[in-house]
């Protein structure tokens, strides 16, 4: 139902918009034609649908739908069908029922007060209704409905009225007792069931009270509870049944509301008015009932009588209803409105003396009898006021009679009583005063009536009548109420004349009374008229100085204690009532003098007095004063005689140690104090005021605060202030210094005036006290020692100035009086340092006040710390009040008195460093610039030293102040400097001063290192830095490094934010000059030319309206461009944002709430479009803007970071960047699935996840510059950080594992430790444990980043890798300094874990924190025995990867780094062990990443391998576990553990391969797996290992592959035929003449005999298509292939026409033919002119062209692709060496590498035959040297261009990418024979490298191994690559860089590329003839080397190769040989 509500609330507010919705709700009610039906039922939610709609109309009746009106009307009308309980649900209870009722009648009775049609459709129902509804009135469903009419009746027609009326009277007759004895009696009635009176019986109540007496008075004549009388009426209503009672309070309420809605016939309203009248009648009867008379007794009766009461109220109202439809000028009306009104007050004061009185019910009676009272005399004009004052007079002095009525809350029969004397007065005073006076007049001599007891001597005294106490209190609320003069001059002179007249010895109650007149005249005096406040203030002063005056007198020790306390209390009390309420300036500030002076004289009263009578008579007036001080300025111009006042004021409470303490201790405190004759020492209390504890009462002690605030410097120089005129300086310091003497003369001749004050002697000692007193309030800053000068009451007075500064600062944190967004004048620095400015001071007394302005500058820190956490306006107080005082001390540096500036600059430093976040305030950073700007004043004397050494303090401060905040936060200091120069160009200063321009020129930040400050500071870090280059709004690319001039670029990017803010100001002028738009055109509204008026015109749209939709709908169109994959332009985009955040920021003071909406709608979209784009341009603009945001309105901080909050986590509900948790989106690891990864291929992400990636850590960057900023002051801003951060770490872990997210993923956990290390700051210490749990769980999140092998990316940007390196480095940092809380360690302040909702409150989290589960399991480290211990272990596990990721990542940065750059790591084997047990308990992938970043690790491989082992049952979707138990060892045993094979995750397909080598003996279990793991692959991603899958033939003594081969084969003919070719390579051919060949293995034997069969079977099992497509293929190839065969015996130069001959008789047969090598590429045709006979010693190999298309692609687009047809020649080897190169070239490409590699296409089709794809346009370095003579050098500048051109030098680096690229391979795969003529260039100038016969541990020559250096880098290929010769060159470095880089990348995959290889070794390739050629590969990539001990491998490797004169010697033999050109 609640969303319903939402929804029906939500389309009211634009029903036109969401009509749809209306009818769908409407669709939900019941059908308006099943409702009229027999027996209707209705659902739940039928019928919440139905209370929706008339909520709907209830808001819109006047809504264009149609439908909500006709079901509502249709169900209206339906009522009567509601009545049977079957039309309800059956879980509907009658409460439900009940509230719909009462909701639905409501709904309707809004509607038809909104709309006049609808009413009229309503009232004509209503009669009916409610009829029919009571015929059935004994239903408590139709009571249901009868009350609900009872509180919203709904219209209806004036005849139903009547007729309701009269129908309700004879349907109910309402009867009332016999009230005479002789009274006949009647039939009773069928409802009452009882005898009633007749209605129509009439009677005049008219009368008067009786004698008031012991709370009861009656005017009936004795005790009538005997009488016949009495018993008939207590039977008659015993009798009536208390259903009947209800149904007459239905009817009553029912023909109440009828009366109201139309006028009725006047002889029904008699009839109705008698009844009613009858029953108000027999009320006093009722009343006078006694409790004990009644037979029912306890609940039963308390009902009863509940329910007769509710009647008597329905009747009551009902009868003031009808009053309002007499003839207000008939004198038939008059005569019953007099008895009426007789009646109202009769049943009144039968309510008033009721034993019921104190029920509900009776008390609301009395108060709807009072209101009739009220009512009725406003009929005629208020001509019975003076009757109804007389007869009311008597009932308001019965109230007040009542005892219960004197405790201090009257109860609701006074506060009625109080409320109709209000209503009269206001009334009547205007138009008949002087029964208003008689009236007033007569309750105010009341009070001095009293007993004669004063005569009576010998007597006891009687009490005070209660009646005095309560009319005094309703006279003073009356007063209070009304507010008139002329009443309070009435009745004030008479109060003062009973108080003075008064005696406090008197007894309790007359005491009482006097007590409660001083509060009454408290209360008038508070009024604010000025003579009844004159008046009283004397009064109250006399009696309290009167008071003081008689302690110690002998009257006072025979007075009782309490007539002290309770005139101390109650005058004081006064005092607080007036300060108040008094609001005229004039009264309060001489309301202020007299209390002050009050204060004075009884300070100096009490020093007269021993004992302690001054705290106990000055501590109670303090509140007073606080309150009257509370609006007090005290920084402008005051009075010397009020100066005086305040000074006296604090030396007393310094005296008598009234001020709270101001050393920090546990304190306790009294509610007042009572040994008022009690002994004590000045000295004691001045030490206990400072020291604690407190010892008066703790209002007191608030009080002092607040005067503290209030109250001006003590300084006697501001007291003797220059009088106006003076012009002699020299005279105005005489006057002062002799102005300090006259303080110490005048406090010594009070002393001396009092001869009996404790001042007068023993003063030395006191004076030594207080002494120790003040060192103790400055804290040891001055030692006592050092105040031997100083004169005991120059002491008092200093300690007096400490007290108030001090407090000052601790009651509010150092705020004067006034508003928190004061300006620096309001910082009560500006009172401390008045004491400093004083002239000639005495050196002790100097060092003191310095030591108070720093004790008070502490005690402001100490405020601000301990108020961190405090959220709402405290807190938005507590942030202002540091940029206050910073402000102040600013300006305070161009003081003339050097120690004034030295001290502000030293207290400004540590206020900055205590307290950071003033560095952002803008406030703060104007005031240093304006300083600076401005000149210091001079206005006493020109004084060039001053202002020179002034200036070059705020250059100082400056520099210092700009270099902090730019470390740590740059781009909201950027922001604030940018706001700064705007706010200077629009106060027309062209350009900021001198000083500024200097200063800020020498400020740069940037990528490198800086300059200006040094350390780990945040800007340090990559991302935030890239965050301030894009806050700069300067034009750089934020992937490379810049050096940002601060000045310049803020200069830039203020000049194009005012002109974004002038066009916005411009259009407005515009628009506002030209009159707007006119909504239904769009025209411009011009007036008509000649002045006429003009026709009435559409509504016109608003500017911001116009600007604000234009701008919304740009916003959005580019997020549609986005949604489409186009691409946004960033040119519009950051003009669109920028002219609409001036838009926004032009109308921050807008109060229009239409504004504030759609300016709210704005906002968000200037949040969410960057965030929604996620392009690192889009970022860049948002970082820009958000800045501009939150830099010129911080009031926004809030709200846009909520909203950037927001737009973060919507990234991670969709993933998208760092989100990015899609397996497509991995980088590496996704592009190399599954020949070197698990897992199923991947469909590439449509947007490159990287983009996004960059743009998060853009968008990070922000949000840590935002940290920074608000960390120490905003708590709702941190926990906003807080809710991003506890949804970002959520479980499961939701992050990308691209490679390239490295540093942005450690930013970010940076981040958050960061944040978590604020808990123990005192604005999060109350969400310690939250933060606690936030903190792991960052640790899981970041120990999860590990849970994959490491990969690398390379971004080709050199900087972008640094910064990489960076990111990480800076985590370690922190991670390794992290201090680590003590009270973290306990286990019981872990928590349950939230949920993983990404909206999760951050509140949640920590109220579900300290629950910990019984069994110490941990909601993220699950089981647990002791944290603290798990803690630390899991901290140095990541501390350990995080340092070997940052060396990777450094190694990766930097390539060619030094070798002192990296260290290994020095861990031991037990440490080892440890590391692996614990990531094995966090994540097992943990642990087996660990194995695969440290593989040479014995001790850790052989503790992972058993840990997998031991719990191998939880770890079966990681396919990484295999190796470590699935081993030979285990394949020998036949383990148990293999049983587990089933149920395990796919590995890659290079790891399946490991396991079909012999060593693994073909176990049935691992071949099962291994077949299921391939069979899950499609057959296309397995063809790549086609060669390796045909020799797993060899040892398939299950035939499991061959199966595998088959189904394969079945499922894919490219499969089938691959496998076919490869089959037939494989076969053995004994070569014709070959003498004695080796005799083959049985195993070569069978499987050679297997061979022919699997081809046969897999031809057999060919579908007649597949058959056919093979048949055309193999025939086409092989007939292309037999050329040769018939080239052979021709002549050579016929062989050419001969290839021509053959080809043209080879005709392509049809269009799915494809070229063997290249599957994905369709034959369309044969070059016939291009075959060309190639040089052989044997057969007569040829080159084809063949017209190709791409088999995906545009098949038009016809390509040639020519291929090499050997016969004769194993190409088998080739096919595994470029099988080899194949899998780096798609390393490299997943690794984002720009190494080039080609693997051409080579597949052997039979023995000793294959075909060999063309490089294309490409030639060899020997064809080369045939046409040029020189080197590469000569021939790259022939064919490219001029050396330096762009054509040369981009040929030079195709060469170094190509070259390094098969560095790397060459490196791996050892191939020789590297001549010439195996050496190609393509057109672009990339080398690649073809024939691969001597490869691995097989070299020319009878493997002499002549070529040693591992690839070959000739002479000729060193020029291109090291112009220097030497080395030391850019390219030499870049080749060198990229060949490392190439070798860490195959590093990674090395397994994959072993396991290839490996497979292999049994085919009798000749690379596997010799040596151990699977053992020196894996050396070669050497596993035990760490990253940078790799890469220093790699670069001596390099170095080797150089210009080898080996290479250069095999060169020159192939030339001398071969004749290739060298």
């Amino acid at each position: 139902m609640e969303s319903l509500v939402e929804l029906c609330d939500l389309i009211a507010q634009n029903p036109a918009q969401f009509g749809n919705k209306v009818a769908w709700i409407c669709s939900r009610c019941p059908p308006a034609e099943s409702l009229m039906t027999g027996s209707p039922t209705v659902s739940r939610s039928q019928l919440h649908s139905i209370l929706a709609v008339a909520r709907f109309l209830s808001k819109c009746p006047n809504s264009e739908h149609e439908t909500p009106k006709s079901l509502i009307l249709a169900f209206y009308r339906s009522i009567p069908l509601t009545l049977n309980p079957k039309f309800w649900p059956q879980a509907f209870s009658p409460d439900a029922v009940s509230s719909f009722f009462n909701d639905f009648m409501s709904y309707i009775s809004n509607a038809a007060q909104l709309s006049p049609d609808f009413s009229t459709d309503v009232a004509g129902f209503t009669g009916e209704i409610v009829i029919q509804t009571i015929s059935n009135a004994d239903s408590s469903i139709s009571r249901d409905f009868l009350n609900s009419l009872c509180s919203n009746f709904p219209p209806i027609l004036l005849a139903d009225a009547s007729k309701l009326i009269c129908f309700l009277l004879d349907r109910f007759d309402v009867g009332v007792p016999i009230l005479t004895p002789d009274a006949g009696s009647a039939q009773g009635s069928p409802l009452s069931g009882v005898y009633y009176q007749s209605p129509n019986v009439s009677a005049d109540s008219s009368g008067s009270l009786g004698i008031v007496e012991n709370g009861a008075s009656w005017k009936s004549n004795g005790d009538l509870s005997g009488t016949a009388t009495y018993k008939e009426n207590l039977k008659f209503f015993e009798d009536e049944p208390v259903e009947s009672l209800e149904k007459q309070e239905i009817v009553f309420k029912l023909i109440g509301h009828i009366c109201c809605k139309v006028a009725i016939d006047p002889r029904l309203i008699q009839k109705v008015r008698g009844i009613a009248k009858s029953q108000l009648s027999s009320m006093a009867d009722f009343l006078k009932i006694r409790k004990r008379d009644w037979s029912e007794q306890g609940q039963l009766l308390k009902v009863r009588i509940n329910r007769k009461l509710s009647v008597y109220q329905a009747a009551a109202m009902l009868q003031i209803k009808t009053l309002t439809s007499l003839d207000t000028e008939g004198k038939s009306s008059k005569k019953l409105l007099h008895g009426a009104l007789g009646s109202l007050i009769e049943a009144a004061e039968a309510c008033l003396f009721s034993v019921w009185r104190k029920l509900r019910a009776c008390e609301d009676l009395f108060g709807c009898l009072l209101s009739g009272i009220s009512q009725a005399a406003v009929i005629r004009g208020g001509q019975l006021l003076r009757v109804l004052l007389i007869r009311f007079k008597p009932l308001v002095l019965a109230t007040c009679a009542q005892a219960d009525t004197s405790a201090s809350s009257q109860g609701s029969m006074f506060k009625s009583v109080l409320k109709t004397c209000c209503e009269l007065i206001e009334f009547g005073w205007s138009r008949d005063r002087a029964p208003l006076d008689t009236f007033i007049m007569g309750l105010a001599t009341s009070i001095r009536e009293r007993n004669d007891y004063e005569e009576e001597d010998g007597k006891e005294k009687p009490a005070t009548p209660p009646i005095q106490l309560n009319i005094i209190h309703l006279l003073a609320e009356l007063n209070v109420s009304i507010k008139k003069r002329e009443v309070v001059d009435m009745i004030l002179p008479l109060f003062i004349e009973s108080l003075e007249e008064g005696d406090a010895s008197t007894p309790g109650l007359l005491r009482l009374r006097l007590l409660q007149l001083l509060d009454a005249v408290s209360r008038m005096a508070s009024l604010g008229f000025e003579k009844s406040y004159r008046e009283a203030v004397v009064l109250m002063t006399r009696s309290y100085m009167g008071k003081l005056s008689g302690v110690g007198s002998a009257e006072s020790k025979t007075q009782a204690p309490e007539a002290t306390t309770e005139r101390i209390e109650t005058l004081p009390a006064g005092f607080l009532l007036i300060a108040s309420g008094i609001t005229c300036n004039k009264l309060r500030s001489d309301y202020r003098h007299r209390l002050l002076s009050l204060c004075s004289d009884v300070g100096l009263a009490a020093e007269s007095k021993s004992g302690r009578s001054g705290a106990d008579f000055l501590g109670p007036l303090l509140p007073a004063v606080a309150e009257i001080c509370s609006d007090f300025d005290p920084c402008v111009d005051i009075e010397p005689s009020l100066l005086k006042l305040f000074r006296n004021l604090w030396f007393y409470i310094a005296l008598f140690g009234l001020a709270p303490p101001i050393q920090k201790t546990v304190a306790t405190t009294k509610s007042v104090s009572t040994t008022l004759n009690s002994a004590g020492s000045v000295g004691t209390t001045a030490l206990q005021a400072v020291c604690g504890p407190y010892m008066w009462n703790s209002l007191w002690s608030a009080a002092v605060q607040r005067i503290s605030q209030g109250t001006p410097p003590l300084d006697v120089a501001v007291a003797l202030a220059l009088p106006m005129g003076w012009t002699n300086r020299k005279n105005f310091e005489r006057q002062v210094v002799s102005s300090v003497k006259w303080l110490e003369d005048e406090l010594e001749l009070n002393a001396l005036h009092h001869p009996g004050s404790r001042r007068g002697s023993g003063n030395e000692k006191a004076a030594g006290t207080q002494r120790s007193a003040l060192a103790a309030a400055l804290g040891g800053r001055v030692e006592v020692s050092a105040m031997s000068t100083i004169s005991g009451v120059k002491v008092t007075y200093l300690l007096a100035v400490a007290f108030l500064e001090i407090i000052r600062f601790s009651s509010n944190g150092g705020i004067l009086n006034g508003s928190p967004s004061s300006t620096a004048s309001r910082s009560a620095f500006s009172c401390a340092f008045e004491y400093l400015r004083s002239p000639n001071l005495m050196p002790a007394v100097s060092q003191c006040l310095t030591a108070i302005v720093q004790r008070a500058f502490e005690t402001a820190i100490t405020w601000l710390e301990d108020r961190a956490s405090v959220i709402g306006p405290e807190a938005e107080i507590r942030e202002s009040t540091p940029s206050v005082h910073a402000c102040f001390l600013i300006k305070n540096l161009s003081q003339r008195d050097e120690h004034v500036r030295d001290i502000s600059f030293t207290l400004l430093t540590q206020l900055r460093e205590r307290l950071p976040q003033i560095l952002w305030n803008s406030s703060c950073l104007d005031a240093l610039l304006l300083s600076m700007h401005n000149d210091p004043p001079c206005a006493v004397v020109s004084d060039p030293a001053y202002v020179t050494s002034v200036r070059t303090l705020y250059q100082k401060v400056v520099r210092e102040w700009i270099v902090v905040s730019l470390s740590h936060a740059p781009c909201t200091s950027q922001g604030l400097l940018q706001e700064n120069l705007c706010k200077a160009n629009t106060q027309q200063r062209t350009q900021p001063a001198a000083d500024v321009v200097s200063l800020l020129s020498e400020i740069r930040i940037g990528t490198g290192k800086n300059d200006c400050w040094n350390g780990p500071k945040t800007a340090n870090i990559p991302a935030v830095m890239a965050a301030a280059a894009a806050a700069s709004g300067g034009n750089l690319k934020l992937m490379d490094g810049f050096n940002l001039e601060v000045l310049g670029t803020g200069m830039v990017s203020a000049s194009a934010k005012c002109n974004h803010a002038g066009e916005i100001a411009g259009m407005r002028r515009l628009y506002e000059s030209i009159g707007g738009l006119d909504q239904s055109t769009g025209a411009i509204n011009i007036d008509n030319p000649d002045g006429s008026a003009l026709p009435p015109q559409p509504k016109k749209e608003s500017f911001n309206e116009v600007l604000l939709s234009k701008f919304v709908g740009l916003l959005q169109k580019f997020v549609t461009v986005a949604e489409k994959g186009e691409e946004v332009d960033k040119s519009s985009f950051r003009e669109t944002c920028s002219q609409a955040t001036a838009l926004l920021l032009s109308n921050l003071d807008s109060d229009s709430k239409s504004n504030s909406e759609s300016f709210s709608q704005l906002l968000r979209l200037l949040c969410w479009c960057p965030a929604y784009i996620t392009t690192l341009d889009a970022v860049e603009t948002g970082v820009f803007i958000w800045t501009w945001l939150v830099s010129a309105a911080p009031q926004l901080g809030s709200v846009v970071l909520a909203e950037l909050v927001d737009a973060w986590l919507w990234t991670i509900d969709t993933k998208r960047g760092l989100f990015a948790s899609d397996i497509r989106c991995y980088g590496p690891s996704a592009k190399l699935r599954p020949q070197l990864f698990a897992g199923e291929p991947q469909l590439q992400p449509e947007k490159d996840p990287v983009e996004q990636i960059m743009a998060h850590r853009l968008w990070l960057g922000f949000f840590i510059d935002r940290f920074e900023v608000v960390r120490h002051d905003s708590v709702e801003q941190l926990l906003l950080l807080g809710r991003m951060l506890q949804g970002t770490t959520k479980i499961p872990w939701n992050f990308t594992r691209h490679p390239i997210a490295a540093g942005t993923f450690f930013t970010l956990m940076l981040f958050g430790l960061k944040f978590c290390s604020c808990q123990t700051q005192g604005n999060l210490q109350n969400f310690r444990s939250g933060i606690q749990l936030l903190e792991d769980r960052i640790y899981r999140a970041a120990l999860g980043w590990f849970a994959h092998q490491p990969d690398w990316y390379d971004m080709r940007n050199k900087y972008f890798a640094q910064c990489e390196a960076q990111s990480v480095l800076v985590f370690v940092h922190h991670l390794a300094n992290e201090r680590v809380d003590p009270t973290q360690h306990d286990p019981k302040a872990q928590g349950v874990e939230n949920g993983s909702s990404t909206n999760d409150s951050f509140y949640e989290a920590e109220e579900n924190s300290n629950v910990l589960q019984k069994d110490h399991h941990h909601p993220i480290w699950g089981q647990m025995d002791n944290y603290a211990v798990g803690r630390e272990k899991r901290r140095q596990l990541l501390l350990m990867l995080c340092q070997h990721e940052a060396d990777r990542l450094e190694v990766w940065a930097h390539p060619v780094g030094s070798k002192e750059s990296s260290h290994r790591l020095k861990i031991s084997s037990d440490k080892w062990t440890e590391f692996a047990r614990i990531a094995f308990t966090v994540d097992p992938r943990i642990a087996l990443s660990l194995g695969a970043r440290f593989p040479a690790n014995s001790f850790l491989k052989t503790e992972i391998m058993h840990l997998v082992q031991s719990h191998i049952t939880e770890i079966r979707s990681i396919p990484e576990a295999l190796p470590y138990f699935i081993t030979p060892k285990a394949v020998d045993d036949n383990s148990s553990l293999l049983q587990q094979l089933p149920h395990w995750a796919a590995c890659s397909i290079t790891q399946a391969l490991e396991f079909l080598t012999p060593a693994y003996k073909g176990h049935p279990r691992v071949m099962a797996y291994v077949l299921r793991v391939l069979e899950s692959y499609p057959p296309d991603r397995v063809t790549f290992f086609m060669p390796q899958l045909v020799q797993a033939l060899r040892h398939d003594e299950g035939k499991l592959v061959e199966g595998y081969l088959l189904r394969a084969a079945q499922r894919s003919d490219i499969f089938s035929h691959i496998l076919i070719w490869h089959l037939q390579g494989e076969t053995c051919v004994p070569e014709p003449g070959a003498k004695d060949p080796p005799l083959p293995s049985p195993t070569t034997i069978a499987f050679q005999a297997l061979l022919p069969v699997v081809r046969e079977k897999i031809i057999d099992g060919f579908s007649p298509k597949a058959h056919a497509i093979f048949q055309r293929e193999f025939d086409f190839f092989d007939k292309v292939t037999s050329i040769s065969g018939v080239l052979f015996p021709l002549p050579k130069e016929d062989r050419r026409a001969g290839i021509r001959k053959e080809l043209e008789k080879i005709q392509v047969d049809g269009d799915d033919l494809y070229l063997p090598t290249a599957p994905g590429k369709l034959v369309r045709g044969i070059q016939v002119d291009s075959g060309i006979p190639l040089q052989s010693a044997a057969k007569v190999p040829i080159m084809i062209t063949f017209n190709v298309v791409d088999r995906d692609g545009d098949h038009n687009d016809v390509t040639p692709q020519a291929c090499i047809f050997k016969v004769g020649d194993d190409c088998r080897q080739d096919v595994l060496a470029l099988q080899v190169i194949s899998l780096l070239k798609d390393i490299f490409e997943a690794v984002g590498l720009s190494l080039y590699l080609f693997p051409y296409g080579v597949l052997p089709t039979g023995p000793e035959r294959g075909i060999i794809e063309v490089v294309p346009d490409s030639r060899s370095r020997s064809q080369m040297g045939e046409t040029t003579d020189g080197g590469l050098y000569e021939i790259f500048q022939q064919d490219f261009g001029p050396v330096g051109s762009r054509s040369f030098e981009t040929a030079r680096d195709n060469f170094l990418i190509s070259s390094a690229g098969y560095a790397v391979a060459s490196l791996l795969l050892q191939p020789k024979d590297r001549h010439n003529g195996n050496l190609l260039f393509d057109s672009v100038g990339r080398l690649v490298h073809i024939d691969f016969g001597f490869i691995l541990e097989t070299s020319p020559g009878g493997n002499m191994k002549f070529e040693n250096a591992h690839f070959k880098l000739s002479h000729e290929m060193t020029q291109l690559l090291d112009p220097s010769g030497v080395m030391k060159s850019d390219t030499w470095y870049q080749f060198v860089s990229l060949c490392v880089k190439g070798y860490l990348a195959a590093r990674r995959y090395m397994d994959g590329i072993i396991s290839t290889v490996a497979m292999m070794l049994d085919s009798g390739l000749p690379c596997f003839s010799r040596g151990d050629p699977i053992g020196n590969l894996r050396k070669r990539f050497h596993p035990e080397m760490s990253e940078r001990e790799a890469a220093n491998f790699m670069i001596r490797i390099c170095t080797d190769a150089y210009n080898k004169w080996t290479t250069a010697g095999y060169d020159l033999i192939q030339y001398l040989q071969q004749g290739i050109e060298k």
